[in-house]
């Protein structure tokens, strides 16, 4: 009887079905969207770590050839190219080592709030995230 009355029109999705797709569709985003955004931080806190290694070559060179540290990153041919999204620099240098730090700028969206610091002394390197915004 209900075949009669539906006919031979009877192709397609019901609503039922095409409201379990939806679901499932927001199940995989409600667990694919925070680790993505998690990958996508980390990313971005890898420019903060490799210039922080930048830094540290170009000290070691200035260092070289004029036995102490500079203190900022004008001098030791450290720069940038291209949009960044951490500010860079360097605490006063001598003779035993120096501080450089990478903070994330204003507008950088998830890692507001990062801070690298790399602490490089005549025993050795070392470098800390105060506060983690990947975390």
């Amino acid at each position: 009887m209900l075949q009669k009355l539906r006919g031979n029109n009877s192709k397609g999705f019901t609503l039922i079905e095409l409201m379990i797709v939806v679901a499932i569709i927001g199940i995989l985003a409600a667990i694919a969207i925070p680790n993505f955004l998690k990958y996508q931080c980390k990313a971005k806190q890898s420019e903060a770590k490799t210039n922080l290694g930048s830094i540290r070559v170009a000290q070691e060179a200035y260092f070289a050839e004029f036995d102490t540290y500079h203190a900022g990153t004008d001098l030791i041919g450290f720069a940038v190219k291209g949009s960044q999204k951490y500010d860079y620099g360097v605490n006063p240098g001598n003779t035993t080592g120096f501080t450089a730090t990478a903070t994330a700028q204003g507008g950088s969206g998830n890692i507001l709030g990062d801070v690298w610091t790399m602490t490089a002394t005549t025993t050795g390197l070392t470098l800390t995230n105060s506060n983690n915004a990947c975390s």
